[in-house]
């Protein structure tokens, strides 16, 4: 089996000898290479394949900053990690639209290696080179155009508050998607797990939400012809599958972390159509055609057009930027829970039944066939007869809904 390639950049030499001390064990499954500027780093790049790329921000000449934004524009497949100890500098923010995932440094030896492992493990999740480099490339992902003006005008909105701005980022799926990233990365240092984007940005304050928003341009707005799909339908959808999946989360257990990341898996869980539509509709559009015309999945229709799906997709994405496993292998199997080895409840059920019911309950919005609970799954791991207590729950939100009485 090939050996995983992974670069590490630092001017420092001392550095470099504790890394290659400290990774000593992980031998036999990466090979190690080390350069002390962006300039040899660049040349070493330009003769082979790397997997993964760590830099430390602050070398003289070309700074990590740089050097990682050169490297997403000429190998978008190598996965970016930042070693920085300045969260207030601002030179780093510069790199956010850049960088997968932010370390401290100095950074501990076991979750070094724990983010070695992960990071190395996405790539074999995707087949299709061109969408690994789609994905590997991305800077910001785009909202829904009425949730970002609103967001412009309130963050320039002197009497606004942190809550109203958490209030619209809880909106959208890009922007959740983003400031969860941030918020529980080494950039800030908060050292502590944040589930909440309304949470998130308190923790934040305003003024560095607005360097974000409005300095840093982390936010966009999507834009796609709708011909054949609706960006607010996948929002409500969205949003109403994670509210879904917190419900039923919340019927089976008080664990917080369980309920906690069902909402987020669940409001994140078509991520990967926000990337298929936003990045290449018009190869995304055959798909959807396909799925009508065949009557199959959109997931069987996407699997073959792209040797892919969206739940791929959007885990390797939230992969890369960092997310806990529980989240992202939510995204990952909630379409495909036999091969999902968990024998308890989690939150991937909690997803896969609310996705369901969404459907059950907005037949007119299918594309292509209904998806269908995994009785078999729920059979195995003992909850066959809570099947029943989680769609009544689910219907009566909706019906809620649909009244506007939530």
């Amino acid at each position: 089996m090939d050996k995983r390639r992974i670069l590490f950049v630092d001017d420092e030499p001392n550095i470099l000898d504790g890394l290659q001390r400290m990774l000593r064990s992980m031998r036999q499954e990466f090979e190690l290479c080390f350069a002390e500027n962006a300039k040899e780093a660049l040349k070493l790049m330009s003769e082979n394949e790397f997997d993964v790329v760590v830099s430390d921000m602050r070398m003289p000449g070309m700074d990590g900053a740089e050097l990682l934004a050169e490297i997403q524009e000429r190998y978008p497949h190598s996965i970016r990690i930042m070693l920085t100890g300045q969260s207030d500098d601002a030179s780093t923010l510069r790199t956010i639209g850049v960088v997968h995932q932010f370390l401290a440094k100095p950074c501990n030896p076991e979750i070094l290696k724990n983010i070695l492992l992960r990071a190395s493990a996405l790539h074999k999740l995707m087949i299709d080179g061109r969408l690994k480099d789609i994905i590997s490339s991305i800077d910001t992902l785009p909202s829904l155009p009425s949730v970002y003006a609103k967001l412009q005008k309130k963050i320039r909105d002197p009497k606004a508050t942190l809550d109203d701005i958490g209030e619209i980022i809880s909106e959208d799926i890009a922007m959740t998607a983003k400031i969860l990233q941030l918020v529980n990365s080494a950039f800030f240092g908060l050292y502590q797990k944040v589930e909440s984007p309304a949470r998130a940005v308190k923790l934040l304050g305003l003024e560095t939400i607005k360097t974000l928003v409005l300095g840093s341009q982390i936010f966009s707005e999507i834009k796609i012809s709708g011909r054949l799909f609706s960006a607010e339908f996948l929002w409500n959808h969205s949003m109403t599958v994670g509210t879904l999946a917190k419900k039923i989360a919340e019927s089976e257990t008080d664990d917080r972390d369980i309920i906690g990341n069902s909402y987020i898996a669940g409001v994140l869980h078509d991520i990967g159509k926000l990337i298929l539509v936003s990045k290449i509709e018009s190869h995304y559009s055959e798909a959807l055609v396909l799925a009508r015309q065949e009557h199959i999945t959109l997931r069987q229709a996407e699997k073959m057009v792209f040797k892919a799906t969206h739940c791929d997709m959007g885990a390797y994405l939230t992969g890369l930027w960092g997310f806990n496993s529980d989240i992202v292998e939510a995204i990952g199997f909630h379409h495909q829970l036999g091969e999902y080895p968990a024998g308890i409840f989690n939150p991937a059920l909690a997803v896969h039944i609310a996705n369901v019911m969404y459907y059950r309950f907005n037949q007119d919005k299918i594309i292509g066939a209904m998806p269908e609970f995994n009785e078999e799954y729920l059979h195995k791991i003992g909850l066959s007869e809570n099947l029943q207590k989680w769609q009544n729950l689910c219907f009566e939100y909706m019906k809620l809904q649909e009244s506007g009485k939530v």
